[in-house]
């Protein structure tokens, strides 16, 4: 399903797309710290690339409903995600960061 591409550049550009979006603070490993992909560097914090999935944590900004957010991300990082199902985890939601 993910073609020749490996997991670990899926999730480098999707966090580096998902951290251009307004709404979103940064990324996060969630409560467990399983949302991550391995990759030769270290751990791609916030992305979990898997056979068929892409699980996604995100820390917010406060003001935009967090379920219209998170159905934006997926939307926007789908084409990267190279046939995998997306799912995205708003984990926290921040007020005042600009």
């Amino acid at each position: 399903m993910g073609g020749s591409v490996d997991a670990a550049t899926v999730a480098r550009r999707i966090a580096a797309r998902v951290r251009e979006l307004p709404d979103v603070v940064d990324l996060s490993p969630g409560a467990f710290r399983t949302t991550v992909t391995p990759a030769p560097e270290g751990r791609i914090i916030g992305v979990a690339v898997r056979a068929t999935t892409v699980e996604i944590g995100v820390v917010v900004r406060y003001g935009r409903p967090p379920p219209q957010i998170a159905a934006e991300i997926r939307e926007d990082v789908r084409p990267l995600a190279m046939g995998r199902v997306v799912h995205v985890s708003v984990e926290d939601v921040v007020a005042g960061t600009s």
